[in-house]
């Protein structure tokens, strides 16, 4: 199975977000992590509601950092645009996609994010196929 891994860096809302939309668009195809360089320690509660709009529960899911990963190769690290902040962990292939953070912006902005993660989600799953 490809092994991808999202990077923000409270992992609290983009890369948590794409790690759901990785988990239910990739099941039985990809194993979907995500971790934050400064964890908040809790999934943001408007992306847990914007991604329940859109049919996915990540209520269950915990914001964490790089040392709680499993120790394998990945497939793939996606960044969400977190520039220096985010480490160069090692991976056959690295994209970032500059999804700007919704942090602190009404539940609106954090749907806008989880449309914009969704499609790349989706795009990054039809190149593995």
């Amino acid at each position: 199975m490809t092994k991808i891994l999202f990077v923000c860096v409270e992992n609290a809302c983009r890369s948590q977000m794409a790690e759901g939309f990785a988990r239910e668009f990739g099941k039985g195809k990809v194993e979907a992590f995500s971790a934050g360089t400064h964890p908040s320690g809790q999934v943001n509660p408007n992306a847990i509601k914007a991604m329940q709009e859109g049919g996915i529960d990540i209520s269950r899911q915990i914001s964490k950092g790089f040392d709680v990963l499993p120790l394998v190769e990945f497939d793939y690290v996606v960044t969400m645009g977190c520039g220096n902040e985010c480490p160069n962990i090692p991976a056959k292939q690295r994209l970032d996609w500059k999804i700007p953070s919704p942090k602190g912006r009404p539940l609106e902005a954090f749907i806008t994010s989880s449309n914009l993660i969704k499609n790349h989600v989706r795009t990054l799953l039809n190149t593995i196929k």
